[in-house]
């Protein structure tokens, strides 16, 4: 049965108890569930959506959040943070705790526990004096599937991910699954937890070394999404890390957290007392840092090769422009790669990077690079994601990735990235538009945003 005049007050219901943001593209799947709950619990539309509405009603909040909650996950998803978690966070606070001898971790929408578990496994691998102690926690609103995971036992397509040598020490096999070693299933506990309540006692200030929250705050409303940061990382102790999500951002500089680069990924540090923590760990590169000028650079070589990079002459610009700083490097690499001279442009993109491995812009250029290979998508959306995550005003990453995703066939993120984009396009810098803008002016990348969205079936 399908409810679908009561979907936007539905949405509004969802928004309030349970702090979850659907789109347009959502309508139709929500119009199935909202039809089916009626019926199921013998109301009409408007009657149930009232109860619902009064907040009193666990039971079915609950049915809810099994019905609507994505649950794909796998053991050591996205490995480059787990080698980060690894060799530079866990070896940090485990020098800070040295006194305490414990370490204590959270995964917040730790679905059915692959999350949580490898948190522990990594803790355990790292932690080599078995006088410590190791506890993570995992957090979901769905007792489904906090119910597989306090079961541990998985398929072998959980642990696609997962390395030969930790498969056989942590896993025994069981007729067609895998089950979990009982030492990592004791360091591991779960609670059903409501993201969108502030008062639940897991937010308590100082008391995790590591938060992991991965691809959950873009399901949520930009409320929630603000207090759910703000209590992750009051929560963490001074000197804690946050691993969020390749999807989630919280731009270069958050409030009480310093980012981190290391390993093809970005985390955030919190520093003593919330404010921002000195950078202990230095960005991973294995390219020349370029000098800083000794003269005062001439602006006028820049600025003229800048005006021939818009009247698309970059064989002229190439020779007119003369590399002496930051600025004038991301340019040529501009023009490199407009020139089809790809390896030289990504060596000049990776001098930036190696320069400052905070500058969205020498990743932006990275990214294209990689693109330009043709072949190398995944490394040219990570470029991108890197490039979003440092500067969220940042357009020109947004529309690549919905570019990249349309490609894939993937219209959901697809549609979610050429909307930032459409958003953020009004207000982005016109030198940015010219550098990674291929020759399209705004009103022309607007218009290509316009019309991808059209093809993933978006409803404006």
């Amino acid at each position: 049965m399908i409810a679908q005049a009561g979907v936007p007050r539905f949405r509004r219901v969802l928004a309030a108890r349970l702090g979850w943001n659907f789109d347009d593209n959502d309508a139709g799947h929500l119009g199935q569930v909202l039809g089916r709950r009626a019926e199921a619990t013998g109301y009409g539309t408007d009657v149930y959506l009232d109860r619902l509405g009064t907040g009193d009603w666990d039971a079915e909040t609950t049915v809810l959040a099994e019905l609507l909650t994505i649950n794909e996950t796998y053991f050591f998803r996205h490995a480059e943070q787990f080698r980060a978690l690894a060799e530079v966070a866990l070896p940090e606070r485990i020098r800070d705790r040295e006194a305490h001898r414990v370490l204590r971790m959270l995964s917040v929408g730790c679905s059915s526990g692959e999350e949580a578990y490898t948190l522990a496994i990594v803790g355990r691998t790292v932690q080599r004096d078995p006088g410590w102690t190791v506890s993570v926690l995992g957090l979901d609103a769905s007792p489904a599937v906090l119910a597989r995971a306090e079961a541990a036992r998985y398929s072998a397509w959980s642990l696609r991910e997962t390395p030969d040598g930790v498969r056989q020490r942590w896993f025994r096999p069981d007729d067609s699954h895998y089950v979990l070693d009982e030492r990592i299933r004791r360091a591991v506990r779960f609670k059903l937890c409501n993201v969108a309540e502030a008062d639940d006692p897991v937010w308590r200030p100082g008391q995790y070394d590591v938060v992991f929250c991965r691809n959950l705050l873009m399901y949520l409303t930009p409320e929630v999404q603000a207090g759910l940061i703000r209590r992750m990382t009051d929560a963490l102790a001074p000197g804690g890390f946050l691993f969020l999500g390749h999807t989630d951002t919280l731009g270069s500089r958050p409030e009480g957290l310093e980012p981190q680069h290391t390993h093809g990924t970005f985390y955030y540090r919190r520093g003593a007392s919330g404010a921002p923590a000195p950078r202990r760990e230095p960005v991973v590169v294995h390219t020349p840092v370029i000098e800083p000028p000794e003269p005062e650079p001439d602006r006028r070589t820049y600025d003229r090769a800048y005006t021939l990079l818009r009247d698309e002459r970059f064989t002229e610009a190439l020779a007119v422009l003369v590399p002496r700083d930051r600025r004038d490097h991301l340019l040529r690499g501009v023009l490199l790669v407009q020139a089809g001279r790809l390896d030289e442009a990504e060596t000049d993109a990776r001098r930036l990077v190696a320069s400052d491995g905070l500058d969205p812009d020498a990743h932006q250029l990275l990214g294209v690079c990689a693109e330009g290979r043709g072949a190398d998508a995944v490394t040219a959306a990570e470029q991108y994601r890197l490039a979003a995550y440092l500067d969220t005003g940042f357009a020109m990453p947004r529309l690549r990735l919905g570019l990249l995703a349309r490609r894939r066939g993937d219209n959901r993120s697809a549609a979610g990235e050429l909307e930032q984009a459409l958003v953020l396009l009004n207000r982005e810098r016109e030198d940015r538009i010219v550098l990674f803008g291929g020759g399209f002016g705004r009103v022309a990348l607007a218009t290509l945003c316009r019309t991808e969205l059209d093809a993933c079936g978006v409803r404006r």
